[in-house]
């Protein structure tokens, strides 16, 4: 009967040290994502994005060390490393360090490594792209050009079927310049939109920046390009800060509402006042 126990014990303690190590040593798959981004031709940089799944459902990782690599994963070719923020992404600029391995062809890779942890192992992400640039331009009657243009040894030729979207800077987003929200490069890479946009607010010049953006294209990444044009309506901002108004500051509410405020105030005293008058009397004539 002993023997009995001491096997049961040995048996239940070996399959729970078992099981505890499987449950350290088992770690989440993660998900490493890598994008291009030219922005206006000039400022070229990489953003990585981690996450996992858990329970069915997608959870950006914050926290991961990440490295980018230009050409190969190489210590001549690291562009440099950085963590991934709260919502898992970590952006770092292409800078002139990496200038003679860019110019080498006119299609370049790039590659993401994220290290290994406790909880994740190690993950490479690369994405193979093609240098592009838009070229915005526009014409009379307030109609835009863009061309799409990519490298093809030393020159630049037009793009056919890449979408593009067109649109107006705002401080939320950018405003579509029309009712569709897509053009489509021709055979010549070129797109024609109306910008139907009227009266929109501007800076007090009418200046308005105009944008046009390729979005997450298998073959170029992300580009954009802008240009500021003096299509919107000038705004001049007046304070409004010593105004009466429900929204004013304190002490500048409108005079309706003082009133308003002060009457109520000033019955609801009338009536107190009334009623302890009413007591003493009571109480006067009960003496």
């Amino acid at each position: 009967m002993k023997k009995f126990k001491y096997a049961a014990s040995y048996l239940f303690f070996t399959f729970f040290v078992s099981g505890v190590s499987l449950a350290q040593v088992e770690k989440n798959k993660l998900i490493l994502g890598l994008g291009y981004y030219n922005d206006n031709n000039l400022m070229q940089y990489l953003k990585a994005n981690t996450k996992t799944k858990i329970n069915g459902k997608f959870k950006q990782v914050g926290g991961i060390q990440v490295k980018f690599y230009i050409s190969s994963e190489s210590p001549a070719n690291l562009l440099g490393s950085a963590k991934t923020d709260d919502k898992g992404l970590a952006v770092i600029m292409i800078t002139p360090i990496a200038k003679d391995e860019w110019n080498k062809s006119p299609k370049q890779t790039f590659l993401v490594i994220a290290d290994s942890s406790h909880l994740y192992d190690a993950v490479t992400t690369s994405i193979d792209l093609t240098k592009a640039r838009i070229k915005l331009d526009t014409a009379e009657d307030k109609k835009i050009i863009a061309t799409l243009l990519e490298k093809k040894e030393s020159a630049w030729v037009p793009v056919k079927g890449v979408d593009m979207k067109i649109g107006v800077k705002r401080l939320g987003g950018d405003l579509n310049v029309n009712e569709s929200p897509l053009f489509t490069t021709d055979s010549l890479g070129v797109v024609h939109a109306d910008f139907k946009l009227v009266n929109l607010p501007a800076d007090s010049a009418g200046n308005l920046v105009l944008v046009a953006r390729v979005e997450d294209n298998d073959i170029y990444g992300n580009i954009t390009t802008e240009r500021i044009l003096k299509w919107g309506s000038p705004y001049q901002y007046v304070s409004d800060f010593n105004k009466r108004s429900l929204f004013a500051r304190a002490g500048r509410p409108p005079f309706w509402l003082l009133w308003m405020a002060s009457g109520i105030t000033l019955s609801v005293w009338i009536v107190i006042f009334y009623l302890f008058l009413q007591i003493w009397k009571l109480k006067k004539l009960g003496t």
